[in-house]
């Protein structure tokens, strides 16, 4: 069915499309490697999200939220030592990357770390000039 879809964008008609499916495509197959954290997607309103994950043992200073190329990446890595001795380590703190691929005119809007959870909040923000707009006839 994929391929089918695929296909389709073949068409001369959609012209530079195939930038954005190779996109699309590439940050899919990275998504699906990644596995950790854990992570919740919902919808607050009509173009607003908000993305929960699970980072707990994570501070602040570990955590980097970075937007290229129309791509969200949520990164950590521990940056200080721990020199407990645990009987039992159960929280992980691994290094990690999550990638989101956002759609056109997504921002992130907000960001912040409350125990143990990650809030990061989207909104699609539609320029003024890519707005619908009403013409006059003379």
């Amino acid at each position: 069915m994929v391929s089918t879809m695929l296909d389709l964008f073949k068409d001369p008609f959609f012209i530079g499309v195939d930038r954005e499916i190779n996109r699309l495509m590439n940050v899919q197959g990275v998504a699906a490697k990644q596995s950790y954290p854990p992570y919740d997607i919902i919808e607050l309103e009509e173009e607003s999200y908000l993305i929960k994950m699970a980072v707990a043992g994570f501070d602040h200073d570990d955590l980097d939220i970075t937007v290229d190329n129309k791509t969200l990446i949520v990164s950590g890595e521990k940056t200080e030592a721990d020199e407990a001795h645990y009987l039992h380590k159960g929280i992980g703190t691994r290094k990690f990357t999550r990638t989101f691929a956002l759609g056109e005119y997504m921002e992130v809007v907000s960001a912040s770390l409350g125990m143990g959870v990650l809030h990061v909040t989207l909104k699609r923000e539609i320029p003024e000039e890519k707005k619908p707009k009403q013409i006059t006839i003379k």
